[in-house]
């Protein structure tokens, strides 16, 4: 947690299930920290994502262990286990614990692609949702969205990069080079054969 200042500090929770995190996540993150002056931006791994049926999920901990590894370069990027152990992952509960954390003067954001947040209706509590945190929408270039209820939002146009993780995940199943994953976190999922990597490779013929 970035350290407790005066004025209050600017802090953005960035939730996900990151299976697996790319450069793409990276960057967006990075741009957020500079375009709103935050003071950190805090991975939040889903732990057990409602929207996602299970067995189609990478365990918990080799998904974390991936966020830990990209985000060690980054000295205001850190990763949180807030979700884990708590059974379903919904916003507005990690949200709650969150705002345990901070002191008045503090601002939270959360950081969300345009797609997902025209889909907050559908959230659990979504109207409290809006309450706690001030949104920053991530779009492609010159993309419309609608903004549900009373929603804040800050616009973060044109970082909405085209690196799909079911396509990073086929790719590794192949053995395919995958230059959207930082070096570390390839390198990690090859010694651990995560996501089947080589699985899916096909034998030369002789």
């Amino acid at each position: 947690m970035p350290e407790r200042k005066p004025e209050g500090r600017r802090i953005c929770l960035f939730g996900g299930t990151f299976d697996p995190i790319h450069e793409a996540h990276l960057r967006i993150a990075q741009e957020a920290l500079r375009a709103f002056s935050l003071d950190g931006v805090i991975f939040v791994p889903a732990a057990n994502p409602p929207h996602k049926d299970p067995s189609g999920v990478t365990p918990y901990e080799d998904r974390m262990r991936l966020v830990e590894i990209a985000c060690a370069p980054y000295p205001r990027f850190e990763v949180s286990r807030l979700e884990e152990g708590v059974g379903q992952s919904y916003t507005v509960d990690t949200l709650r614990r969150f705002r345990q954390q901070l002191s008045p003067s503090d601002q939270l954001f959360f950081l969300i692609g345009s797609d997902a947040f025209e889909d907050l209706e559908s959230w659990k509590d979504w109207r409290e949702v809006v309450e706690l945190t001030e949104f920053i929408v991530v779009s492609r270039p010159g993309a419309d969205y609608r903004v549900p209820g009373n929603a804040r939002v800050r616009r973060l146009d044109g970082l909405a990069l085209p690196v799909s993780s079911s396509t990073i995940r086929a790719r590794l199943a192949a053995g395919e080079p995958t230059p959207e994953l930082p070096a570390q976190v390839r390198q990690f999922i090859e010694e651990h054969k995560l996501y089947g990597f080589g699985s899916d490779c096909v034998a030369s013929p002789r």
